[in-house]
C-alpha cells in the first residue's frame, strides 16, 4: 500500500525531540484491535511490535476490555497507593493461585511503581540493603531501563551517556557466547572474584536478563543460566532476573528463566503483567528478603487499580490450562521455519530467538533499518534492536492467529528482499 505521511505539525511543534517510534512510523494511529492498528486515514497494519513487549494479548483484548469497563461502571477504584483494595486482593489471589503456586515459587511481592524501571531500582535497592555491599554486577549489552540506578547496569552506551553523570556501582561481565564460545563460561569473573588484587568489589546482586530484547535477541542458554546461578550462591551474591520484556509467557513458559531450571532471588516484572497496556510492574523475592521498613520505598501511582483488574482477567483467562504456553512454542515454531526459510535465500543475515521472540541480525547493519522501514511501507509494525541497531526484532501478540503470523512473516520476507 503506499501511505502518504500525515501532517505532524503538533507533534513537531509541541513535543520534544527525544520521541523516537514515531519517526521510524510516520502515521497518526487511531485504534486498534488484536494484531492490528489503523491509522486516521484507514489505513491497517499488522503489528509485530506489540507495544515492546507490553502487549502480549494484543490491542483492546476483549476479555480484558470487558473486565476493565465493568470495574470503571461500578465506580471501582482507580487510584489506591499501596491501600488494600478488591481489585488488589483479586489480582494477588490470581497470581499465587494461577503462577507462583503451581510452580512452587515462594515469592513476596512488591507494587514498586508503574514502570519496569522501577522494578528494577527497588531491586537493586533490596540487594543492596540485604547483602550491605554496593556493587552489581550485570551483562555486556544489557538493558534494565533508564533511570539512574537501572543505567548504571545497561550496556548501551548511547543511553547511558543521556544520564550526565557518571553510572557507578555497576560492573558488566560478559554476556553468554560473548566470545563466541572461545572462553569457558564465567572464567573471568570467577576470576576476580577470586582475586584479591582484581579491584573489584564483593557484589550485592548479579542482574540479568535470560533473552537480550533491546541489547539483540542474545538468547542465554540453561546450562549458562544454572552456572550463573550456581556461581551466585557460591559466592554469596544474590540473583536477580530482568523478566520485564521476556516474561509473562514471550518465551513459551510464564517466567523465561522456568526453562533453565532456576529459582532467581529477585525477579523483576512489568510491561505484559497487567495484559492491557496498563502500566503496572512487580518486583519479586524470597521471603527471607523481605527486609524493607514500611514506607521505605513507596512511589504515588504504585497501586494501579484498573491495571489489577486486567491482570486478575489476563492471568484467569490465559493461564489457569497451561495452553498458553503450548500455543507460543507452537507459533514460535511457525516464526522460525520463516526466518530459516529466509535466512537460506539472503546471505549476511542470520537469525536467533525463543518463543515469540525472535531477531535477524544483518551484517550490513543499516540495513535492518531499511527492512523495518520497507516493513512499515508494507503494512508490518517491526522495530530494530542491538547496540548498533543491526537485528531487525520481532514480537508478535502471543495471542495473534496463524493466518496472521503468516501474512506478517510473508511481508517480512518481501521486505528483506525489496532491500537487498
Amino acid at each position: 500500500m503506499t501511505i502518504t505521511p500525515p501532517a505532524l505539525s503538533v507533534f513537531e511543534a509541541l513535543e520534544s525531540e527525544v520521541r523516537s517510534y514515531c519517526r521510524g512510523w510516520p502515521a497518526v494511529f487511531d485504534r486498534a484491535q488484536g494484531s492490528h492498528m489503523y491509522d486516521e486515514d484507514g489505513h491497517t497494519y499488522l503489528d509485530f511490535f506489540a507495544g515492546a513487549g507490553s502487549l502480549n494479548y494484543g490491542h483492546n483484548n476483549p476479555v480484558l476490555k470487558r473486565a476493565l469497563i465493568d470495574y470503571i461502571e461500578r465506580d471501582g477504584v482507580t487510584h489506591g497507593l499501596d491501600m488494600s483494595t478488591t481489585a488488589k486482593r483479586a489480582f494477588l489471589e490470581s497470581f499465587q493461585n494461577n503462577i507462583l503456586r503451581p510452580r512452587d515459587l515462594p515469592y513476596k511481592v512488591m507494587f514498586p511503581g508503574p514502570t519496569g524501571t522501577n522494578a528494577v531500582e527497588a531491586a537493586l535497592k533490596l540487594a543492596r540493603k540485604v547483602k550491605g555491599r554496593e556493587s552489581i554486577v550485570s551483562f555486556t549489552n544489557a538493558f534494565h531501563g533508564m533511570s539512574l540506578g537501572s543505567l548504571a547496569v545497561t550496556g548501551n552506551a548511547f543511553k547511558r551517556a543521556g544520564a550526565g553523570i557518571p553510572l557507578v556501582h555497576g560492573t558488566p561481565m560478559p554476556f553468554d557466547n560473548y566470545f563466541d564460545g572461545t572462553v569457558p563460561d564465567f572464567l573471568w569473573f570467577e576470576r576476580l572474584l577470586e582475586d584479591q588484587g582484581s579491584g573489584l568489589n564483593q557484589p550485592a546482586a548479579v542482574i540479568v536478563e535470560t533473552v537480550q530484547g533491546e541489547g539483540g535477541i542474545n538468547v542465554a542458554r540453561p546450562e549458562w543460566l544454572r552456572a550463573l546461578a550456581e556461581l551466585c550462591e557460591r559466592q554469596d551474591m544474590l540473583l536477580i532476573v530482568d523478566d520485564i520484556q521476556m516474561g509473562c509467557g514471550r518465551t513459551g513458559a510464564f517466567f523465561s528463566f522456568e526453562e533453565a531450571g532456576i529459582t532467581p532471588d529477585i525477579v523483576t516484572v512489568s510491561k505484559s503483567i497487567s495484559g492491557y497496556g496498563l502500566p503496572m510492574s512487580l518486583t519479586l523475592f524470597k521471603p527471607e528478603l523481605d527486609v524493607w521498613e514500611p514506607g521505605e520505598h513507596n512511589g504515588t501511582f504504585r497501586g494501579n487499580n484498573p491495571a489489577f483488574v486486567t491482570a486478575a482477567a489476563t492471568l484467569d483467562t490465559y493461564w489457569a490450562d497451561g495452553q498458553m504456553e503450548k500455543q507460543t512454542l507452537a507459533r514460535g515454531e511457525q516464526v522460525e521455519q520463516a526466518l530459516r526459510a529466509i535466512c537460506e535465500e539472503q546471505s549476511g543475515v542470520d537469525f536467533r530467538g525463543r518463543g515469540l521472540v525472535w531477531g535477524m541480525e544483518f551484517e550490513d547493519k543499516p540495513r535492518a533499518s531499511a527492512v523495518c522501514k520497507r516493513a512499515f511501507e508494507l503494512g508490518l509494525l517491526v522495530e530494530t534492536s542491538g547496540p548498533e541497531s543491526e537485528v531487525v526484532k520481532l514480537l508478535p501478540a502471543l495471542t495473534i492467529s496463524p493466518e496472521d503470523l503468516d501474512e506478517g512473516l510473508r511481508t517480512l520476507a518481501r521486505a528483506v528482499r525489496e532491500t537487498a
